[in-house]
């Protein structure tokens, strides 16, 4: 659990928006008001706990398609959904709340109520559980239901035309979307959720019936039904679903995306637990810079006043059930809860039109030690009050929306008019977002857009993209990116770019979406003294394509076509050897898939792998399989490579990234180490995390002893480092920076591991490596000056652990068949262009430590 500090509240008015009373249905507000309060939010973004996600997760979570849109068809939509086999073992049965193989059919039963229920399922979880979309709303014809769709897409494709349209004034539904249970073991929205779907499944009220005529009510009924049935915060492959919408590794998160470019919802909420008081976004700064703030910052501080004072009109004490008054981040806090990377649900809804968006912190800790220590009467107690502070939640934003709808989809319409006209942001003041209390120079977050980012062909001869700008392409069109390719050569702002380049014109809808991804970012170490979560996530940095940052210019006759995906990469040559250059995770895949089938592939001098020609048929699959190019060679290559087996105690996303790469992983952790583990089914150990060499018992020691004396390691962090120095293997000094740093930063490679690597690194608690021994190579250092790109790295209080600490410092070194990272080349899945340097280090160590131990 990470705590974040206490600070005093902003010196302003707290200042109460009049809401209109409610119906029958409609929760009236009741007195606001709120003390500052400690903010806790759990969950470390540092995992430092090994992975144990079974290979089946990471096999679905690789295979499984991102979920379709449904063909527009009327409303209610039927769907009879078959039973789960019914699950003792769910966690949320102790709580009194639903377990996951309750919720089928109490889905149908929702939708035999009447005809305002339908059903839809988006996909399926890395643990194979379905995910179910309720759509709650007025019947629709087909006709009506096309019109409604037709009307969506001009809010974002035409904003100008749709800003004067009559039409989407008196017909357009409101979009809202409501997710719940985006962590495991935060059950309560889900609940809440099934319950207000009931009443307005039935409600006869006239507040109602006003409500579901001019807007669709699309609930996630649970986000993360694998963390759910287990109490865990995270799903099956053990991803923090809610710190994955930039990479959208999870099927889960891809179906949270897809519902949230098919619906465009105006207003979200996310439920959360646990803060006590409840806690209401919107957020402290620092706040994201691409988004259009001032519209941002309107409605969502309108509509958390109206939850604030739902929640408080439930009558809980502090002194009677526990429970403090609500609290709203931007008006109760200083720092310590931003919305700056769009990780988040919320955060990463602010680009595809919502203009109020909240996370919502339910008051009272049912999970962790609460779940294990306290009583049941207890916690279902507590887990009662948190239904209904949720439910509450729900109710107050159904009835703002019935009262605001108008404003709400007038800003966002100029959300996109803004982008589109390439206008400029607005920034936040008093004068701007009236009503608002509090809003000084801190809130202030712009950015200046560039005219547009070019994105060049990996290859320059056949103007084929590599396999880093193909995937870009293809995650820029996934969230909604327009991007287009040049037919021929063309020129821009005094440059010509190749004929097969694309290019990503900043005059677009979802102009914040594409800038979000594609910019350096900013260093932001400044500004506040704490962050919650990574400041820097830079796809045009870290996922290794050429991505050309155009300031100004114009498009106007370019020779540019829309895409919708990528062109292929796949190319074999017809005649000769092969060569597989490995330094994309998709050649890292192509060339595991090769030597599973058993294929005598050699290593080059340059670290690339070497295909003979009668493996032509093999490559070819492989260049398909995984889209990539291989280039004739008449080099035979010199040590023979063959399939890697790897013992790893790695984090989450580290074990994901290992197996998207088609290495054959085995986790292992202390406990594991233990109980004993046989070592003959491992070339090579790779340690971040969870693997403490003094806590292994004498013969688990000795069993790693021994084959360390033989195999190869590669380590990362603190953990590695450590056990490096337990087994005596690297003559280095580990330096610890600030432990809660993280970024993107300026590397500078300098050896075989990290040829052709990006000269960009990722860092969360950086690590850097000083009084090298004999025989230590340096592979890689952080740039001098300041190595900090974007992110948050400040000095400790004595000066130490800073950038300036580690400018010029080894991040990366090897020798003695160990390799050693003080990077983060495989954080969470995400910055692709760095992972062949973890897998050039695993083939390095385990080839050369078999040639020792042969010879």
């Amino acid at each position: 659990m990470r705590t974040e500090r206490s600070v005093p509240a902003r010196p302003a008015l707290i200042a109460a928006l009049a809401l209109a009373a409610a119906g029958s249905l409609l929760l009236a507000p009741g007195p606001a008001g709120a003390d500052p309060l400690p903010v806790t939010r759990e969950g470390s973004a540092v995992d430092d706990r090994a992975a144990r996600a079974p290979a089946s997760a990471a096999r679905r979570a690789l295979t499984a398609d991102a979920p379709t849109t449904a063909a527009t068809r009327s409303y209610p939509r039927r769907l009879a959904l078959s039973p789960d086999p019914e699950n003792p073992g769910d966690k949320s049965l102790k709580l009194g709340l639903t377990p996951y193989h309750a919720i089928a059919p109490k889905l149908n039963a929702l939708q035999r109520l009447g005809d305002r229920v339908s059903v839809e399922v988006t996909g399926r979880s890395a643990g194979g559980h379905r995910l179910y979309l309720v759509t709650v709303t007025a019947p629709e014809t087909a006709r009506q239901a096309r019109a409604q769709e037709r009307m969506r897409e001009l809010i974002e494709n035409a904003p100008a035309t749709a800003a004067k349209s009559r039409e989407i004034t008196r017909d357009y539904k409101t979009p809202v979307f409501v997710n719940s249970n985006i962590h495991g073991n935060e059950w309560e929205g889900t609940d809440a959720s099934l319950k207000v779907i009931e009443q307005l499944a039935t409600a006869k009220d006239a507040r109602t019936r006003d409500l579901l005529a001019h807007s669709r009510l699309y609930f996630n009924v649970t986000a993360n039904p694998d963390g759910r049935i287990a109490g865990t915060r995270a799903n099956a492959n053990g991803f923090d679903l809610n710190r994955d919408f930039v990479t959208a590794s999870q099927p889960e998160t891809r179906a949270m995306r897809q519902i949230e470019l098919g619906t465009q919802p105006a207003v979200l909420l996310d439920l959360h637990g646990y803060v006590n008081g409840t806690l209401i976004e919107p957020t402290t700064p620092p706040h994201g810079e691409n988004y259009e703030y001032d519209l941002f910052l309107k409605n969502s501080y309108a509509n958390a006043l109206g939850m604030e004072s739902a929640v408080n009109a439930l009558g809980y004490t502090p002194a009677k059930d526990g429970v403090e008054a609500a609290q709203i981040p931007f008006r109760d806090q200083e720092e310590g809860w931003d919305d700056w990377p769009p990780i988040f649900t919320p955060q990463y809804a602010a680009f595809h039109g919502t203009v109020a968006a909240h996370t919502v912190e339910i008051p009272l800790a049912v999970n962790n030690e609460e779940y294990e220590e306290l009583p049941v009467p207890e916690l279902r107690r507590r887990s009662a009050v948190n239904t209904a502070v949720a439910g509450a939640a729900i109710r107050a934003t159904l009835n703002h929306v019935r009262e605001h709808r108008g404003t709400l989809i007038t800003d966002q319409i100029e959300m996109f008019r803004r982008g589109a006209a390439g206008a400029a942001q607005v920034p936040v003041s008093p004068e701007t977002v009236p009503g608002v209390p509090g809003i000084g120079p801190e809130d202030v977050y712009t950015t200046t857009f560039p005219r547009a980012y070019v994105i060049p062909p990996g290859d320059a001869r056949s103007r084929r993209p590599g396999p880093a700008a193909a995937r870009l392409v293809d995650h820029l069109l996934a969230n909604d990116v327009r991007v287009t390719r040049a037919t021929r050569a063309f020129r821009l702002a005094g440059r010509t770019y190749p004929r097969g380049s694309h290019v990503v014109d900043l005059h677009q809808p979802k102009r914040g979406m594409a800038n979000a991804l594609l910019a350096d970012g900013r260093d932001i170490s400044g500004k506040v003294s704490v962050m919650y979560d990574i400041s820097g996530w830079s796809l045009g940095s870290l996922w290794g394509a050429t991505v050309e940052r155009v300031p100004s210019g114009s498009l106007r006759g370019a020779p540019l076509r829309p895409v919708g995906e990528a062109a292929p990469v796949a190319h074999v040559p017809a005649h000769g050897g092969l060569r597989l250059r490995l330094t994309d995770p998709r050649e890292i895949a192509a060339l595991n898939s090769l030597l599973r089938q058993g294929v005598a592939v050699r290593r080059a001098a340059d670290g690339s792998a070497i295909v003979p020609a009668s493996a032509r048929r093999e490559a070819r699959t492989a260049a398909r399989t995984h889209d990539v190019s291989f280039t004739a060679t008449r080099q035979s290559g010199t040590a023979p490579l063959h399939r890697l087996r790897v013992a790893a105690a790695v984090t989450p996303g580290e074990l994901f990234a290992l197996r998207e790469m088609g290495f054959d992983v085995t986790p292992v952790s202390t406990a594991v180490l233990n109980a004993g583990f046989d070592w003959s089914g491992a070339d090579v150990l790779f340690v971040s995390a969870g693997l403490d060499r003094a806590d292994l018992t004498e013969p688990a020691r000795e069993a790693l002893d021994a084959f360390l004396d033989g195999h190869g390691l590669v380590g990362r962090g603190v953990a590695g480092a450590a056990l490096n120095a337990a087994a005596g293997r690297l003559a280095v000094k580990p330096v610890e920076g600030n432990a809660d740093a993280n970024g993107v930063v300026r590397v500078r490679n300098s050896g075989g591991i990290t040829r052709d690597a990006p000269d960009r690194g990722f860092v969360y608690a950086p690590l850097w490596f000083t009084e090298p021994g004999p025989g230590v190579r340096v592979e890689q250092s952080y740039a001098t000056g300041n190595p900090l790109v974007s992110g948050h790295w400040r000095p400790l209080r004595d000066g130490s652990g800073g950038p300036a600490a580690a400018a010029g410092q080894a991040s990366v070194v090897s020798g003695d068949h160990t390799v050693l990272f003080g990077t983060e080349p495989l954080f969470r899945d995400h910055p692709k262009g760095e992972f062949s340097q973890v897998a050039r280090a695993l083939i390095t160590v385990a080839h050369s430590a078999s040639v020792k131990e042969s010879g």
